[in-house]
């Protein structure tokens, strides 16, 4: 019988955690960043490279999985870790947010969501069962609850009215999922920026029971401020022994903001998605690698990082191969940045372990305000 998924937290300091998640298929180190390999890859790296970085785990999803090559095709061919060469853990989420945000012509309803296909235009239904099924044909460690998550802003009649209807499907989706061992079930609260209405999320969720808690419908246009004040109360509300997701965040000082107000996991796009577009982040701020400044400049991006882009590359190669359009720059530049994300995961375990969190943070957005390195 393969072993549960537990949460050992090691270290706080103030409310930002410390710890290790441990799954069948290797520990996950809090707080941790997650990569998102949306279709079964994390676009421009190969997996080992993608470990290389320090991910832990990575993220699937499930919408776009579904509809191509389908859930069926990759359970036949051995399952996700197989089919993409990545050994480690796998987060799936649930298709809630992408039904609501990528598919056409969509219906909601009690049973779930009926919509069409971004790809081909073909129907299909999602329930909370047919989510717990597609994602266990998918093989994934850790599987999200199946919701639904509203634009903000929303009236507080339409975010209370999702938020029962999420939890009258996380109930679903326990009972779909089953009993699972070495795989993990985590439940989404939901109830927008109203404070009444996350607690009674987090109760209804806690009630049900589940081996981790995420922080849904946050960083969908309400802003950092707002987002912030949020997760000030948010997290308090979940269990202490479990470890809480906030989903699709963020940017790096959004990262340790969530960090500093008790938030053990994220994931996003944006390390990859910007890497493609000629974005890079680095300890001094954001650096765009398309500005004419940087086409003479032997430099480095940072002479601190140790990814391949930093070590190898001048500023004026990778402004040459990016105008270019050259793969080498999408590959050179997300390999940067997710080296940059888990550096700062790495920074924070390391720095609230040793109660040495604040001056972390301090320094952390002190090097920030300092801007890029001035052009020669």
């Amino acid at each position: 019988m393969a072993p549960k998924i537990s949460f050992d937290l090691k270290a706080t300091d103030g409310k930002a955690r410390t710890g290790v998640i441990n799954t069948p298929r290797g520990e996950i180190r809090t707080p941790a960043f997650m990569p998102v390999g949306t279709a079964a890859t994390v676009k421009a790296m190969m997996p080992e490279s993608v470990r290389a970085t320090g991910a832990d785990i990575l993220l699937g999803n499930t919408y776009h999985l579904m509809l191509r090559p389908t859930a069926e095709r990759i359970d036949r061919l051995g399952g996700l870790h197989k089919f993409m060469n990545w050994e480690r853990p796998i987060l799936t989420d649930s298709g809630g947010f992408q039904v609501m945000s990528l598919a056409g012509l969509r219906k909601l309803t009690e049973k779930g969501v009926t919509f069409k296909s971004h790809v081909d235009g073909s129907k299909h239904e999602l329930t909370p069962e047919r989510s717990m099924e597609i994602q266990k044909l998918l093989g994934s460690d850790i599987v999200m609850c199946f919701d639904e998550c509203p634009a903000l802003p929303a009236d507080r009649d339409r975010i209370a009215e999702s938020m029962r209807l999420s939890m009258r499907w996380a109930e679903r989706s326990r009972e779909a999922f089953g009993d699972r061992p070495g795989h993990a079930l985590f439940g989404i609260m939901q109830g927008g920026l109203e404070q009444d209405l996350r607690e009674e999320s987090a109760e209804a969720l806690t009630k049900i029971g589940f081996e981790g808690y995420a922080v849904g419908g946050l960083a969908v246009g309400e802003g950092q401020e707002a987002m912030f004040d949020c997760l000030d109360y948010a997290p308090g509300f979940l269990p202490e022994d479990k470890p809480r997701y906030l989903m699709g965040v963020g940017k790096p000082d959004d990262i340790v903001g969530a960090v500093a107000r008790g938030i053990d996991m994220m994931d996003c796009v944006l390390p990859s998605r910007s890497g493609r577009t000629g974005q890079a982040f680095t300890r001094y701020g954001v650096v765009n690698i398309k500005n004419a400044r940087h086409q003479d400049d032997p430099r480095p991006l940072d002479e601190k990082c140790s990814c391949p882009a930093c070590s190898n590359y001048s500023r004026a190669y990778l402004h040459h191969v990016f105008r270019s359009n050259e793969m080498i720059s999408g590959m050179l530049l997300t390999w940067h940045n997710l080296h940059y994300f888990q550096e700062i995961m790495s920074g924070m375990r390391d720095a609230i372990a040793a109660g040495t969190f604040d001056a972390w943070q301090k320094d952390f957005h002190d090097t920030r305000a300092q801007g890029d390195i001035e052009r020669l």
